[in-house]
């Protein structure tokens, strides 16, 4: 490096070649000229051919520094960034300020490897950091640090972010929010100079967490506009960020949200980043999602993937029988459910010692013999001999304080202070604890001894029951989480990923769903270790439209449990029609959580027509492009799934609201291929079965179905009927000459 310009090399230094990465339309460019990483471009694709990026550096502005500034993987305050640092440590208070340079670019020599490791050093402070980078196949980038001490003394990282630059054209920023029972509604706001920051405290992901924050174009939708989205993979604290600085560039960054002296690393000691996953698109919304579900669907261990089976039908006992375990009730639930159709049968909260209600038991993770005096084998029998799968409800890593184990180990509660000494029984005091939620505290899994404890009794019950599923409930946020008095959120989460990880290599044919009070722990660090997610504690139809919606821009349906609850909600005390709760379920991983005994002949053949309707329809809704419109009338929402050949679709109408106008008018179905004639139908509910979910007179060819090509029904659209508000319209549209079955033909598939 020149002495006088450390951002300007050394005229015998090795010069690296730019590192350009292209898949599925998007760019990632590198320039090493200045000795960092300068990240040039990330979005649209560039094309083959680059020019002379030495004569692209941007000018010195006047009252600046004297050369231009770099934009790095690591954005530095030493090169001249004056925006938020991609690092922050010290050595006890020393050496704040890194200068890290090039020391090396290692491409991809096999398929499983990053497409890139960029390794940075910095021997003065005596860090050195190693940034894995890969573009998959369908666009979305990861990227995450690993950062080494290599000095004799300890250094403390304060932050290490991941940051990306967005386009000129991004002016708008989308992210998501919400609580319990309405998680992932979206919110927006223009972009500004200056940062705008989301920070999870939860010592989960949290309620309110973001999912996806995302920069964009004017007014970007579903279908239009240029989108820069990122997410952390990761299930503990964490922040992501969109931060315009005064020399007009815009950043968009995430990392983990780190507490006090949390990561302090010895000598030779390394610090890993959770994966930040970023996708472009120049089509809108679902084009993020088409990132995203293809790096899902790729993986090895995707459900399905390795057995070919496909997502079973679930009933989840609780909203039937809450804490009212007796057998004679869940074993004709289990028949009445088998008879329906339901594949997959769920034992929730209520099945262990001391477990009458969510005050007591938790931790105590035996089969209780009072209320279960041969064992689960007389359910679990009944199950399995209806051809089911047999499901059981946990919280591992959770504790009541009126529970054998807290009475036992009460050292093993975690909190903000350190455990103090053994008193005459020998039996070690945790402290202080943090006030109750949900009348429960968190178990200290950083303790070895506690960690082992709650993985022998789940393998234990794995092994000694025919168990194929298990719900994985988390249901309190982890405020004032510590092990022997220092902060613990990262370790903890550490050891959950660990408690999964080991319990899936002994246990490989065994399904993990993560539920965390509904969805407070959505991210794809839990997901990259469970099977799919509750969205919601809430089954409200009306509700889940908005949540699965906007879950699902970054997760695939086949992994977001969606079910048809009963025809009054339990959270909300909203009514609604079976229709209108199937059609909302059939976008997911569908279920039932519902007393199905107590159903009537007209309502059970209903549900049991919807049952066989998802599984005609299931491969395509769990492997198919999502597609969304972008409808003007907030009263109504279109969406659907195509499949990728373009043969096959089934698309949702939904009405959320009164309407503005008289009609709706015509509404597009996109996503088709612009040249092929396709039939569409409505599947559920029919014209003449008696629901009354239209007003007036609806069109035409609702009842017989119409021909039109995709380019007609993508321009112009149907008209669509006068839905009444919380009712939806079950669409099928085929491809013709390609074996289209008649309507008599397609009766079965209608409802």
């Amino acid at each position: 490096m020149n002495a006088l310009h450390p951002n300007i090399p050394h005229p015998d230094a090795p010069r690296l070649e730019p590192l350009h990465l292209r898949r599925a339309g998007t760019s990632l460019l590198i320039d090493f000229a200045t000795g960092e990483p300068a990240v040039l471009h990330w979005g649209a694709d560039l094309g083959p051919g680059l020019p002379d990026l030495s004569l692209l550096a941007d000018p010195v502005a006047a009252s600046s520094l004297d050369i231009p500034v770099t934009l790095g993987l690591l954005p530095q305050p030493s090169s001249g960034w004056r925006g938020r640092p991609g690092l922050r440590g010290n050595r006890s208070g020393q050496g704040f300020s890194a200068r890290l340079r090039v020391t090396s670019v290692v491409t991809a020599a096999e398929d499983d490897s990053p497409d890139a490791v960029v390794t940075q050093t910095d021997p003065d402070l005596g860090i050195t950091v190693a940034t894995e980078i890969t573009l998959n196949d369908g666009g979305l980038l990861q990227i995450r640090h690993r950062l080494t001490n290599d000095g004799a003394d300890s250094y403390q990282v304060e932050e290490l972010a991941a940051v990306l630059p967005v386009g000129r054209a991004a002016v708008e920023i989308l992210d998501l929010t919400g609580r319990w029972c309405r998680e992932a509604h979206p919110q927006r706001l223009p972009m500004r100079q200056g940062t705008w920051v989301r920070s999870g405290r939860h010592g989960r992901t949290g309620h309110d967490s973001s999912l996806l924050l995302a920069a964009g174009s004017p007014g970007f939708g579903n279908r239009y506009g240029q989108v820069w989205a990122v997410h952390l993979g990761w299930s503990g604290n964490h922040e992501s960020f969109v931060e315009t600085i005064g020399d007009g560039r815009s950043v968009i960054g995430a990392s983990e949200l780190l507490g006090s002296a949390e990561i302090t690393l010895a000598a030779g000691a390394s610090y890993e980043t959770p994966w930040l996953f970023a996708a472009y698109s120049g089509a809108g919304l679902d084009g993020i999602s088409d990132a995203f579900y293809a790096w899902f669907r790729d993986r090895p261990h995707h459900p399905g993937a390795r057995s070919g089976k496909p997502r079973p039908v679930v009933l989840n006992v609780w909203e039937a029988v809450y804490f009212d375990h007796r057998l004679p009730a869940l074993l004709e639930l289990a028949e009445s459910a088998a008879a329906l159709g339901v594949e997959r049968y769920v034992l929730d909260d209520g099945w262990f010692r001391g477990r009458r209600n969510d005050q007591a038991g938790l931790g105590d993770w035996y089969v209780d013999d009072q209320l279960w005096p041969d064992g689960l084998t007389p359910l679990i029998d009944a199950v399995t001999g209806h051809g089911m799968e047999f499901g059981l409800w946990v919280e591992p890593e959770m504790i009541n304080e009126d529970s054998d184990l807290a009475r036992a180990h009460p050292d093993w509660i975690a909190g903000p202070g350190r455990p103090a000494a053994a008193d005459t029984a020998g039996h070690a005091s945790p402290g202080r604890l943090p006030e109750r939620w949900r009348h429960q505290q968190v178990l200290d899994l950083v303790n070895p001894e506690a960690w082992q404890y709650i993985f022998d009794r789940l393998d234990a019950l794995l092994s000694e029951h025919r168990i194929s599923y298990l719900k994985w409930d988390q249901n309190r946020d982890l405020t004032e989480m510590g092990h022997d008095g220092s902060p613990s959120v990262h370790a903890q989460t550490l050891a959950v990923y660990r408690l999964l990880d080991e319990l899936r290599k002994a246990h490989p044919d065994v399904e993990i769903e993560s539920c965390s009070s509904g969805g407070a722990r959505v991210d794809l660090g839990i997901l990259e270790r469970t099977d799919r997610v509750w969205a919601s504690d809430c089954n409200d139809a009306l509700e889940r439209q908005s949540i699965q919606r906007w879950t699902e821009v970054v997760v695939p349906p086949e992994l977001v449990g969606a079910h048809v609850g009963p025809t009054t909600s339990h959270t909300t005390a909203r009514t609604h029609d079976l229709s209108f709760r199937a059609i909302t379920a059939m976008f997911g991983h569908f279920g039932l959580e519902w007393d199905v005994r107590q159903l009537d002949g007209a309502e059970r053949s209903e549900l049991a027509a919807a049952i066989t309707l998802y599984k005609d329809y299931r491969t395509l809704l769990h492997s198919g492009r999502m597609v969304r419109t972008d409808e003007p009338d907030p009263s109504l929402m279109l969406h659907g799934v195509v499949s990728h050949d373009g043969s096959e679709a089934l698309f949702a109408l939904v009405s959320v609201a009164t309407s503005y106008a008289e009609v709706p008018g015509r509404i597009p179905l996109p996503g088709l291929r612009p040249d092929q004639n396709y039939r569409v139908e409505v599947v559920y509910p029919t014209p003449g079965s008696g629901h009354t979910f239209t007003q007036v007179h609806p069109p035409a060819w609702l009842s017989s179905g119409v021909d039109a090509s995709g380019r007609f029904l993508a321009e112009s659209g149907l008209s669509m009927p006068v839905l009444n508000p919380e009712h939806g319209l079950l669409l099928s549209v085929r491809a013709s000459g390609t074996g289209v079955p008649s309507s008599a033909e397609d009766a079965g598939r209608r409802v």
